[in-house]
């Protein structure tokens, strides 16, 4: 009986936040929107992950309309989201009131499936984000942070995958955010999976070490449900395996996708000259392009790798790459294994620069490091050593409770923080996130608004009640 492999199109999410740092804007993606709701994917994955902080910060636009007007569009396809767990889409742990309430708006705004991650597989902390997915009926999608170290086994991942169950997945992502699942792994992990649990399963792989195609058929060989994969001009390189090319190899056999390659193809003809436009403006940098077979020896994750090109490029120091890609592992190491995806991947990634920068290690060690080896984020898959320990935090007391049992409900005074700026109800969630980002945002949103009404008091009395 034929049984076809459903595919996740990353284009608006992943895709390009792993090729040019999530620039592209909402009035790139609506024109392409119609086109992409007609294929018949499994989901568009629209959401989450960076776009949120990247529309803030650098693109000067309101996450949440982006949501709305791709919504508006997108009529029979599922808008997927990632959200890492208690830190939502920020880069430390918020209150579970805060959690709830995101989830809450991100349904009513237009998500279908949400992809709930920890970036330490401490289920601990994904169970506030599942609890209030299945709440207000969204679909979750737990997820296995795929890494390697000597306790990351299949036996280990079979294992969280029964646990996530348990707690209420509606299905289980492996996502393998630096492309280290090789193919015969993936086939024995998939085997593994279906074998212990009922719910789907949806592989994500990045094409960094250049495997991903060859691990993605292994992967459906082997009773894979979904994959993600990305349209051709925004695939491969640090991107997913390119879209095209899988549907055409499973066309007639019984995982055939049904979809067809000349919508994907004209979807592709959009891509292209935007593809060009980010590669003469530099956005997309040629070195998140290629191959890099290192991948396998450092672990560097797509989005991680062009973070790191960034922070190098700003200090002028972009020949230390080599250097601080070997040091990764070793800060990896220290911090006991902890998968690489945000935000411990931007945590690795930065203290890693720092010693190599410093020309000595841990000489300057940011407080996020300090959170980890404290215990803020979690537990870390292997227990870090008391010399790492003493050097990184002192004799300071380590968390041994989920993290967020020690945060205090915060909603409340976040709201009363930000009054000033609200406009929607979504607002509060902006600034509970990215509180300056958010401000600066609402500010230049204000002005803007100033601007086109044409008088301070019209703006103030209509827009702005007291």
């Amino acid at each position: 009986m034929a049984n076809p492999v459903k595919i996740t199109e990353t284009v608006l999410r992943d895709s390009h936040q792993s090729l040019i740092a999530t620039r592209m804007t909402t009035e790139e993606m609506l024109p392409i929107v119609e086109m992409l709701d007609k294929v018949g994917y499994n989901a568009l994955e629209a959401w989450g992950g960076a776009t949120f902080d990247s529309c803030l910060r650098f693109l000067n636009e309101d996450p949440w309309e982006r949501l709305r007007k791709i919504k508006d569009i997108a009529k029979n396809t599922k808008l997927q989201m990632l959200f890492r767990g208690q830190n939502i889409l920020g880069y430390r742990h918020y209150a579970d009131d805060v959690v709830e309430y995101f989830v809450q708006k991100s349904i009513a705004n237009g998500i279908d499936i949400i992809r709930i991650f920890d970036a330490l597989n401490d289920v601990r902390n994904l169970k506030t984000a599942i609890n209030a997915t299945k709440k207000e009926k969204g679909h979750v999608q737990a997820t296995l942070c795929y890494t390697i170290s000597p306790v990351h086994n299949t036996e280990y991942f079979t294992g969280l995958a029964k646990e996530l169950e348990g707690m209420g997945a509606d299905s289980i992502c492996i996502k393998d955010m630096s492309g280290l699942l090789l193919p015969y792994a993936a086939e024995e992990l998939v085997k593994s999976l279906k074998a212990n649990v009922k719910v789907p399963i949806e592989l994500h792989t990045h094409y960094t070490s250049g495997v991903g195609s060859m691990t993605y058929l292994k992967a459906i060989e082997a009773g894979v449900d979904i994959v993600d994969c990305a349209i051709s001009p925004m695939a491969l390189g640090t991107s997913q395996p390119a879209t095209e090319p899988l549907v055409a190899s499973l066309q007639g056999t019984d995982r055939d996708t049904g979809l067809d390659l000349n919508l994907l193809s004209d979807i592709a003809d959009y891509f292209k000259p935007l593809r060009e436009k980010y590669l003469s403006s530099g956005l997309m940098d040629t070195k998140v392009l290629g191959v890099d077979i290192n991948t396998l020896k450092y672990q560097v994750p797509g989005g991680m790798l062009s973070n790191l090109v960034s922070q190098l490029k700003a200090q002028g120091k972009e020949d230390k790459l080599e250097e601080v890609l070997k040091e990764v592992p070793k800060v990896r190491e220290d911090l006991g294994f902890p998968p690489l995806v945000t935000p411990s991947s931007q945590i690795v990634g930065t203290q890693a620069v720092l010693n190599v920068l410093m020309g000595e290690r841990y000489k300057m060690i940011t407080k996020e490091v300090k959170g980890i080896v404290r215990g803020e984020y979690g537990s870390t898959p292997v227990k870090i050593s008391d010399e790492i320990k003493t050097k990184i935090i002192g004799d300071e007391k380590q968390i041994t409770c989920r993290p967020a049992d020690n945060i205090a409900p915060e909603l409340d005074t976040i709201k009363e923080k930000c009054n000033q700026y609200i406009e929607q109800d979504e607002d509060v969630l902006s600034y509970a996130l990215f509180e300056q980002v958010a401000e600066k945002y609402f500010e230049q949103r204000r002005a803007a608004k100033y601007k086109v009404d044409g008088s301070l008091a019209d703006m103030d009395n209509k827009v702005y009640p007291v």
